[in-house]
């Protein structure tokens, strides 16, 4: 009984630890780009749905442990780009945008290649910098409600020394009661706690599109899509990726006019559904999940609630519940864009334009910063041939490093798989 179990026990607890542990900053997300409160309900049940359809038909189908979440590195993309040009109808035409795109590099290889083939320190530098402010909102909440945060930030201190996995769920739920003991009276029981499905017509504007819609499709590919899909092969999988686009781009279109922002390919989550703990038969780990998406598929239900708790609470100590979860996710980030030698200044050069959160032309800091670091790093290959260096000045693409070699042609040296990011 143990043994038939134990796969749909491991498919609860990764749907338990991927919506415990970012939720909040898919919420923040919504909300900085305009939504109000049953749009960013309704975005937060569009992605659950979405989920968990599409994990539960690519794990019957493929028979491999596929699983799904939504792109928490682009959730912060939408705190750091903020409300842009035309509201929520806006940044909902962006969202529906990232869908097609993300389905056309399913259908056309070629186009999926391009953006994988982008230079990993550059793409790594990218997402830091998306990250690196909304991480240091757990530091702004100790000094502005330090009765509320610390307790928090505590927990997930404690936490992440002896149990690490449960480090942000924790202090989720030590917030939650804070939130609860400091709201007005009746705050909690007068708000809406039922899913809410609202409905936003699309509208088009160039500079969300160049803004938001581009940097989320290359921030979901190149920080979610290509290292789940290394996850996957450390443990022997190897799913059909033009499904896995094809199905998440579909699902992130569908969901766009409710509110969701993208969904892709798990990592973290990933490896606890395909790894030996969700099973030791290889044959059976797909169970794990289906069972992922089928509680994503209830968890669901909690929108209202999940989102009224976030809407009673100052808005730093919810910054700094989603600060707290994507440490790990910056920290991998750094660690990327710092790793080859040969591309760490553009690197650097894109840390730094994109966390200054720069607006020129109506176009976002994440814009600029790919710009500025794909720049650099074409000028620093133009040195001199006396300057280059031979095996060094040529940085590794996206593609490259999710490769299990690592793209490295040296035998000798150990494969390097990219750190998974937080969902």
């Amino acid at each position: 009984m143990t043994r038939l179990l134990q796969p749909v026990l491991a498919g609860l607890f990764s749907a338990l630890v991927g919506f415990a542990s970012t939720f909040a900053v898919v919420l923040a997300g919504l909300r900085a780009v305009g939504a109000d409160q049953r749009q960013a309900a309704s975005g937060l049940l569009a992605l659950c749905l979405a989920m968990g359809l599409v994990s539960i038909w690519l794990g019957v189908r493929q028979r491999m442990p596929i699983a799904l979440a939504w792109s928490t590195p682009g959730a912060a993309l939408l705190v750091a780009t903020g409300t842009v040009e035309g509201g929520f109808a806006a940044a909902v035409g962006a969202f529906l945008l990232c869908g097609l795109l993300i389905t056309v590099s399913g259908l056309v290889p070629p186009l999926g290649r391009a953006i994988a083939a982008i230079p990993a320190p550059v793409a790594s530098a990218m997402l830091a910098g998306v990250l690196f402010d909304l991480c240091l909102a757990p530091v702004h909440a100790l000094v502005e409600v330090p009765l509320m945060a610390a307790p928090v930030v505590l927990t997930w201190a404690v936490l992440t020394r002896f149990a690490r996995q449960w480090a942000v769920p924790a202090a989720l739920a030590v917030a939650a009661v804070v939130i609860v003991l400091t709201a007005p009276v009746g705050g909690l029981a007068e708000a809406d706690l039922r899913p809410t499905v609202e409905l936003t017509t699309p509208a088009w504007s160039l500079s969300a599109t160049v803004s938001l819609a581009l940097p989320l499709f290359l921030v979901t590919m190149a920080s979610q899509n290509v290292p789940g899909m290394a996850v996957l092969a450390s443990f022997g999988y190897r799913p059909s990726l033009r499904s896995v686009l094809v199905g998440t781009g579909l699902a992130s279109t569908a969901a766009a006019p409710l509110g969701g922002h993208a969904v892709n390919l798990a990592a973290i989550t990933a490896a606890l559904v395909a790894g030996p703990d969700a099973d030791p038969d290889r044959g059976r780990r797909w169970i794990a999940s289906v069972t992922t998406g089928v509680a994503y598929l209830l968890l669901g239900l909690g929108s209202g609630l999940a989102t009224a708790l976030v809407l009673l609470a100052p808005p730093v100590l919810v910054e700094a519940v989603a600060g707290l979860a994507l440490l790990g996710a910056l920290g991998a980030a750094i660690a990327g864009a710092v790793a080859d030698p040969a591309g760490r200044s553009a690197a650097v050069v894109t840390l730094v334009v994109t966390a200054s959160g720069l607006t020129v032309l109506g176009l976002g800091a994440a814009f600029w910063g790919l710009l500025a670091g794909c720049l650099f790093l074409l000028l620093d290959r133009r040195r001199p041939a006396s300057a280059v260096v031979p095996g060094k000045d040529h940085p590794r693409s996206a593609v490259d490093a999710a490769r299990p070699g690592g793209g490295r042609t040296d035998p000798a040296e150990p494969a390097r798989v990219p750190p998974a990011r937080s969902e």
